[in-house]
């Protein structure tokens, strides 16, 4: 199998049929989350030494295979690095669940608006004169009959 040339706006891009991308070992997302942090950190860091390695290779002239292989590689360093950071957030929330204070990062998001309106209590919140004149002075009723 050999590698065809895109022509693109900046440069020229190198791609692979199908049937060769397929043929690298791919990391799957759920095996990832039942390994440990330092687990996942010492996979990254060998992934990251092997592209480094197929880059050096690309540059001197590697076979279709390996060049092949650098994308692959680049999308499972980006899936650990998700799974990793995923982790961190969990363990983070799990750590100030129950907190009067979160980071915010871990606040819910909403929009800008919505983070600034007054909570509903505070809304619906009445003085103690505010109490006692609605207590003494209720709303009137009318009867209209016909």
């Amino acid at each position: 199998l050999k590698p065809f040339w895109l022509k693109g706006a900046a440069n020229l891009q190198c791609r692979f049929p199908p049937e060769l991308a397929h043929a690298m070992v791919r990391v799957k997302a759920f095996e990832l989350r039942s390994k440990t942090s330092k687990e996942l950190l010492k996979e990254l860091d060998e992934m990251k030494s092997e592209l480094s390695q197929l880059r050096v290779a690309k540059v001197s002239g590697g076979a279709a295979s390996k060049l092949a292989k650098i994308k692959v590689v680049r999308k499972n360093i980006a899936r650990i690095l998700t799974v990793y950071n995923q982790k961190q957030k969990a363990e983070a929330r799990k750590q100030y669940q129950g907190k009067k204070y979160q980071p915010l990062d871990l606040r819910p998001k909403k929009t800008r608006a919505i983070r600034r309106r007054l909570k509903t209590e505070q809304k619906y919140a009445k003085t103690q004169k505010q109490k006692t004149r609605t207590s003494n002075f209720p709303m009137r009723r009318f009867a209209v009959t016909m």
